[in-house]
C-alpha cells in the first residue's frame, strides 16, 4: 500500500473540490482531525498498519462533501472504494477504512478501537480551547445551507449536541471531557442571559 500517494490524492481533491461555503467541513478541518488522530492514537498505543489505516480514514472521512451534501459518509466510502485500491490497499483494508468513516455519522457508532479514535478526533474541538472559533465556522456553514438562522438557534443546537455527545477513548474522556462540560455550561449561561 502507498499511503503517501493516497494522502496526496485526497488533499488535492479536497483543496479543489470542496465548496468554499463549507467553512467547517473544510480542508482545515480534515487536517485538524488528522492531527488529533495522530495524537490520540499515540496515547492509545496504536501503531503499525492500524495507525496507517486510521490516518487514511481521517484524511478521507469528509471526502464525500466533494460530491454531495447529504449522506456524505456513504459518498466518502464510494470514493475510498474507487480510489484506495489504486494505491495498493486491499479489500479488507478498504472495508476497515469505510467502517471507520461510517462510524463518524451523527450519532456516532464506533464498533472498534480505530473507529473510536476517529470519532473522538472528528469532534476533538468540543473539548479544546478553540471551541468557539471552530464552532463559529460551523455556525456560518449551517446558516449558509439554511439549517438554522439565529445565534439563539445555534446555541440551543449546541446545548442539545453537547449533552448527547460522548467521547469513546480513555484519552479523550480524560483530556477533553472536562473542558467540553465547561463549554456546555458557558453556552447554557449565554442562553439564560439572553432570556
Amino acid at each position: 500500500m502507498d499511503p503517501q500517494a493516497a494522502r496526496t490524492y485526497i488533499l488535492a481533491r479536497l483543496r479543489t473540490k470542496l465548496p468554499k461555503e463549507r467553512t467547517y467541513h473544510s480542508l482545515e478541518h480534515t487536517l485538524d482531525v488528522y492531527a488529533s488522530v495522530v495524537d490520540i492514537a499515540e496515547q492509545e498505543g496504536v501503531t503499525g498498519d492500524g495507525l496507517i489505516l486510521l490516518k487514511i480514514a481521517a484524511l478521507y472521512h469528509d471526502a464525500g462533501f466533494t460530491v454531495q451534501d447529504l449522506e456524505h459518509e456513504v459518498a466518502g466510502c464510494r470514493i475510498v472504494k474507487e480510489e484506495l485500491p489504486k494505491f495498493g490497499f486491499t479489500p479488507d483494508q478498504v472495508e476497515l477504512i469505510c467502517n471507520m468513516i461510517l462510524a463518524t455519522k451523527i450519532p456516532q457508532s464506533p464498533r472498534n478501537k480505530l473507529a473510536r479514535i476517529l470519532c473522538d478526533a472528528d469532534l476533538d474541538y468540543l473539548g479544546r480551547g478553540d471551541f468557539r472559533q471552530i464552532g463559529a465556522e460551523l455556525f456560518k456553514e449551517m446558516k449558509h445551507y439554511g439549517v438554522l438562522n439565529t445565534e439563539r438557534e445555534w446555541n440551543e443546537l449546541q446545548v442539545r449536541f453537547l449533552e448527547r455527545h460522548q467521547y469513546f477513548t480513555v484519552t479523550n474522556k480524560r483530556v477533553r471531557e472536562p473542558k467540553k462540560q465547561e463549554h456546555l455550561r458557558e453556552v447554557k449561561a449565554w442562553l439564560e442571559g439572553k432570556g
